[in-house]
């Protein structure tokens, strides 16, 4: 992704001052660093944390589309809101994803009235993938819990409780992603899918959030960006 991101910022006329790479931590300290307008963080669960926190000892605004790390997450709410940082999260920021998100909402939306259906979730990957379910699915889970009465929780795999939305992780090959939703009654089965057929899409995201958030404050997200508020 970082390779990807490089290329799109330099085609869409930026200039990249900094990387920084695994065992290359001293360079949050430089001034090529300090000099950023944003830093655009793709790493792991396990690093992105102190990722952002050396980032913000610098105040250079954040865009990151790590996932498995949101337990922390009040953390750096609190860094936005107290200390005047600038965080910009996306679980994905593919943009079809992102209207992917509003239709599943709306979808769930829909589907309270008819209980007859019920819901499921399947996502897959590429081998390579650290978390599951994947940050993408979890979202999309929020999006179907918070407007679907009849299911209060997600569960990874099967679940054989009425009430847990059940997510399906697989990982296979070099897949860069695949996310559907089923609803399924005796009568008929209704899904929605989004399969990304590249890499491409998510840099292209991630770049477009950065120039968005150049100049900003706070918490952002995507439907900041793309004005998905409902």
């Amino acid at each position: 992704m970082g390779h990807e991101i490089e290329k799109t910022a330099r085609q869409r006329g930026h200039e990249i001052v900094c990387t920084i790479d695994i065992n290359e931590n001293d360079k949050f300290d430089s001034p090529e660093f300090v000099s950023a307008d944003v830093a655009i963080e793709f790493t792991s669960p396990e690093s992105a944390l102190q990722n952002y926190r050396k980032a913000f000892a610098a105040n250079v605004p954040v865009v990151s589309g790590t996932t498995g790390w949101l337990e922390h997450l009040n953390e750096i709410k609190a860094a936005c809101e107290n200390d005047g940082q600038t965080f910009f999260y996306a679980s994905n920021f593919s943009l079809g994803v992102n209207i992917f998100f509003a239709l599943n909402s709306y979808l769930a939306k829909i589907m309270n009235q008819f209980p007859d259906y019920d819901v499921r979730m399947e996502e897959t990957h590429h081998i390579h993938k650290l978390d599951a379910p994947s940050g993408t699915a979890i979202t999309l889970a929020e999006g179907i819990l918070g407007n679907l009465d009849r299911k209060k929780v997600w569960s990874l795999n099967k679940s054989d409780h009425k009430n847990e939305l059940e997510i399906t992780a697989f990982r296979k090959g070099e897949v860069p992603g695949i996310h559907t939703v089923i609803y399924e009654s005796e009568a008929d089965s209704i899904r929605i899918t989004h399969d990304a057929k590249s890499r491409k899409g998510f840099a292209l995201g991630a770049v477009l959030a950065a120039e968005f958030t150049k100049g900003k404050k706070g918490f952002l997200g995507m439907e900041d960006m793309l004005n998905l508020h409902p």
